[in-house]
């Protein structure tokens, strides 16, 4: 992909977060080592690694499920679609009932376990939101590109109908326990926890939309989804977990106060502020990669120039260094999500690879009059976007064969729908 803007800065960010994630790449058949990790840098052995990238630790030799989610919309705009199918097939096979259906937290590139993170089947890493983000990521990479094996290949569909089926709720308090939440860092002793809950409720409507794909009934989810969002409006009154004797937790929690809004979970504008400001302070998390997740959350409810904001913060915090060594560009999670939050939030690109169709709306802040993105792969073909400002856009099919359907969504809610044949370049402007 290529970026063309009159804003400097978004040129340079997106040009090094495209070359910096590519750098962590493995073509499978590359040969390399194994149980890497800060006790063994040069590892336990030689592997023939799978298609695969690095998602978690520069440090060591794997690929982590809270990465790998997060990550996997910037490797599939960044080519690495294979790769993307490989490592999700080793996180869903993984969820046995050894297990109890609960994925391996991370993995070698040759698709063993990583060492470091597993020691026998009652004793590996794991942590609830991961479970169910797994299954919000099967339905997104089917919907970037309409590969058949998201909906149908047996392992997948094995592991989301197994993970749909299981409570949000932690084993214990540590991490090779099973903790309720992504903050591992703050020992508190939840039982449940906010970024759980929202991520089993985005599951759920990811499993009513992979259930449709399959001809199937898909309200059955939406409806569970819905009586989760009741008990959490109802039942939560503003804590973001709850402990194992019930008692609920209140205040700050990083990932446990930004999923809700993150997944669709809670959307009223002063929690956002709260949010805002809570992570620009002195509680802002030491570590980078909790960050990655802020110009999501913003972008989802309206907050571009916020959004921005938290995109450039990651952006020049790279050279800084990493509370785990190295510095903060060295974190793959960083140049990964800038791609996809350029493409996904800036321009607002939703796909839906197998109508061979796509949506757009310019989330453009003031200060970037216009960007454009050429070489977006949606299914059998690409694209390229372009918005001037939030008044005009234009979609180039750069395909041969498939014709788009492409709605180009504006502010304040009009929309305009065309067909864009192969080779087509078309032009809307907001009404």
């Amino acid at each position: 992909m290529q970026l063309d803007s009159g804003h400097e800065e978004l040129v340079a960010m997106f040009a090094w977060a495209c070359d910096r994630a590519l750098r962590w790449a493995h073509p499978g058949g590359t040969r390399g080592p194994v149980n890497v990790d800060e006790r063994h840098p040069y590892g336990t052995g030689e592997g023939v690694y799978l298609p695969s990238y690095w998602a978690g630790y520069a440090h060591r030799s794997g690929f982590y499920a809270r990465d790998f989610v997060h990550q996997a919309a910037g490797a599939h705009l960044l080519g690495l679609a294979e790769a993307n199918l490989a490592m999700l097939r080793c996180f869903a096979a993984s969820a046995t009932e050894e297990h109890s259906h609960r994925p391996v937290w991370a993995f070698n590139f040759d698709g063993s376990y990583l060492s470091i993170d597993y020691r026998g089947p009652d004793e590996f890493v794991r942590e609830v939101p991961a479970v169910f983000e797994l299954v919000e990521c099967v339905a997104a990479l089917y919907r970037w590109t309409g590969e058949p094996a998201y909906v149908h290949d047996p392992v997948l569909r094995d592991y989301c109908a197994n993970a749909i089926a299981l409570p949000a709720t932690g084993q214990g308090t540590g991490i090779f326990e099973g903790t309720a939440s992504y903050n591992e860092l703050s020992g508190e002793p939840l039982a449940v926890a906010g970024d759980g809950i929202a991520a089993q409720y985005a599951a759920h409507l990811a499993m009513a939309e992979l259930a449709r794909a399959r001809g199937e009934d898909g309200e059955r989810f939406e409806a569970l989804a819905a009586q989760l969002r009741h008990h959490y409006e109802q039942e939560w009154n503003g804590a973001r977990g709850f402990t194992f004797d019930g008692r609920p937790v209140t205040g700050w929690g990083a990932e446990n106060s930004w999923f809700m809004p993150l997944k669709g979970l809670r959307d009223d504008p002063a929690y956002l502020d709260y949010i805002d400001a809570r992570a620009s302070g002195p509680e802002q998390p030491k570590n980078v990669e909790a960050w990655t997740y802020l110009p999501d959350v913003f972008f989802r409810h309206g907050r571009p120039q916020t959004a921005w904001r938290w995109m450039r913060e990651i952006f020049h915090a790279r050279t800084a260094p990493h509370v785990a060594g190295g510095i903060n560009g060295d974190y793959p999670e960083v140049s990964f999500t800038l791609v996809s939050q350029v493409v996904e939030g800036l321009l607002g690109v939703r796909p839906n690879a197998p109508r061979n169709a796509l949506t757009t709306v310019s989330r453009l802040p003031a200060e970037i009059g216009w960007a454009a993105v050429f070489g977006i792969p949606i299914g059998q073909g690409s694209v390229a976007v372009r918005h001037d400002g939030e008044h005009a856009t234009t979609l180039t099919n750069l395909s041969h064969q498939v014709t788009y359907r492409w709605t180009a969504r504006f502010p304040g809610g009009s929309a305009i729908t065309r067909n864009v044949p192969p080779g087509a370049t078309v032009t809307v402007e907001r009404g």
